[in-house]
């Protein structure tokens, strides 16, 4: 729970990533230098939803529609998409010229074998997937959906900008299963990843893809509109220890920190180089994910007796310490603030916290005392304030935590595996969601019930909830049945919320067209 632990040794940390050879000085103006919140273990967006990887995949990778800064739906590598048939077909015609990386051009049967290696691991795809007959290319630019039944939210599940992102790759390369991770980076945006220069831990580099034509029309906006690449490479540089990545902003070596520490905000925002802004003011929710096939936690009895434990604000002062302007607690399932957030069930989290009671709900519930560990990703910030936090929680209510000290990666990998603790599995991680990825039940990972996603939770009512929103007629309709998840979310238990905080982002006064949302790197500029 040692937020400032981080700080230790920074002049130590700085010196030596100065001598760093993917840390030396930005006097390239053609080059932008970037410091991630965590190292990019994984590249294939569709094997990992980390948001780390996701930003990765938008430089390389390219979507058939896109978001604009209203997160509606607009047309990115589609020149034209409509409905026939009273909306059960879309017809939709891609851009002329699009090319890969290795110079062949984007075909619409590369999209159709994308999209469906995309929907058997993305929740939104699934549902789209089942409400279509047939997914075919007509020729080489155009793929047509024929329907079951209308599905208008089609552009929308394509140009999702929550993982997993739908990234239209080569039809060689999305023939692989979705759960088989892709390797070979060749996609159609516009930037290229420079796999001969990454040193993992250290450095990742993308140069600008000299075939790739932005779109002619619409507004620069989130994922959608025109991408123009102003610079020649983007570098970027993995510096773990925030005191150093903080030096590093502010002498110049580096132009933007994608998450800088709370409690580093001060002294950034006085640097008259650097400017912070908040990207996106959903902010980020930290959770507690189950693995519901493993003891202690294949018991919903017990999951759901952690509940009790659960001090929000606890949570959130690890994070950002004691501004609460820049945290929210009475966070339930859905993202404050948005319209499928409600009261329904809160009061599990917003009751009175007895820890007395929690210890006695946990041996009515079974437990005995199993072993419960904890993969904890210590190199990232708010992933180790979480895990800290977490830990201390459970031990105060009698249980047996193996806290794993581990880098992210580690975890992202480890996370897959099914076996028993003795056998290298897993009890429960934490991480950090965007605001966005909760918004809906079209998106929320954490709340499948088809145990497809880590952790592999198991539940039928979730599931049919889940299926009844996507059908019903109007919003209140959409709410009312979001207020139902919630509260069956409590009683199964798949994850725990823990609260909400503002993630600001900091970057050198000298760029410009930085957007909202998580970091892009097209339009971005320097003055």
């Amino acid at each position: 729970m040692d937020r400032r632990g981080f700080l230790k040794g920074a002049g130590a940390g700085f010196a030596a990533a100065l001598a760093a050879p993917g840390i030396a000085l930005a006097q390239n103006q053609r080059v932008l230098k970037f410091v991630p919140h965590a190292d990019l273990a994984v590249l294939d967006p569709v094997f990992s939803p980390a948001y780390v990887t996701r930003h990765h995949a938008y430089l390389v990778f390219d979507t058939l529609f896109g978001m604009d800064g209203n997160l509606r739906p607009v047309l990115q590598m589609a020149e034209s998409a409509g409905t026939e048939n009273d909306g059960r077909q879309w017809t939709i015609r891609l851009r002329d010229g699009l090319k890969f990386h290795d110079g062949t051009p984007v075909l619409a049967r590369d999209c159709v074998a994308s999209i469906r290696r995309w929907a058997g691991r993305d929740g939104f795809g699934q549902v789209l997937m089942a409400a279509t007959d047939e997914l075919a290319a007509v020729d080489d630019r155009t793929l047509r959906f024929r329907l079951k039944r209308p599905f208008p939210l089609l552009p929308n599940a394509l140009g999702k900008v929550p993982s997993y992102m739908p990234a239209i790759m080569p039809e060689r390369l999305a023939a692989a299963e979705p759960t088989t991770q892709v390797t070979e980076m060749v996609g159609s945006g516009p930037y290229r990843i420079k796999l001969d220069e990454r040193v993992p831990g250290a450095r990742v580099v993308y140069e600008r893809f000299a075939d790739y034509v932005p779109r002619s029309d619409g507004e620069p906006g989130w994922t959608g509109g025109p991408k123009v690449a102003h610079f020649d490479r983007v570098e970027w540089a993995i510096i773990p220890d925030p005191a150093t990545a903080a030096g590093a902003l502010q002498g110049g070596e580096v132009d933007w920190w994608e998450y800088p520490l709370h409690d580093l905000l001060p002294m950034l925002k006085r640097n008259r180089g650097v400017r912070v802004e908040v990207p996106e003011p959903t902010g980020m929710i930290p959770t507690l994910r189950f693995n519901t096939l493993t003891k202690p936690f294949d018991n919903p009895a017990i999951r759901r007796a952690l509940l009790g434990a659960v001090d929000q604000e606890e949570f959130m002062r690890a994070q950002v310490g004691s501004d609460a302007s820049m945290f929210r607690t009475g966070v339930g399932v859905f993202c404050p603030g948005t319209p499928m957030a409600s009261s329904a069930g809160m009061e599990v989290l917003t009751g009175p916290r007895d820890d007395a009671k929690v210890r006695q709900a946990l041996e009515q519930a079974g437990y005995k005392g199993e072993k419960v560990v904890l993969l904890a990703g210590v190199n990232v910030p708010d992933v180790k304030n979480s895990c800290d936090v977490a830990a201390e929680m459970m031990r105060r209510v009698g249980m047996n935590v193996d806290y794993q000290a581990l880098d992210w990666g580690t975890v992202i990998q480890r996370r897959s595996n099914r076996e028993p603790v003795e056998n290298g599995g897993w009890s429960c991680y934490c991480s950090s969601w965007g605001g966005l990825d909760q918004l809906d039940p079209s998106a929320h990972l954490l709340l499948r019930g088809d145990g497809g996603f880590f952790g592999w939770p198991k539940s039928d009512e979730l599931e049919r909830l889940r299926h009844a929103w996507f059908e019903a007629p109007d919003l209140a309709g959409q709410q009312a049945i979001a207020a139902q998840i919630q509260k069956q979310a409590f009683v199964d238990a798949p994850y725990l919320p823990l609260g909400q905080y503002i993630q600001p982002t900091a970057f050198r006064s000298s760029l410009t067209g930085v957007k909202s949302g998580f970091a892009t790197f097209w339009n971005v500029r320097r003055a």
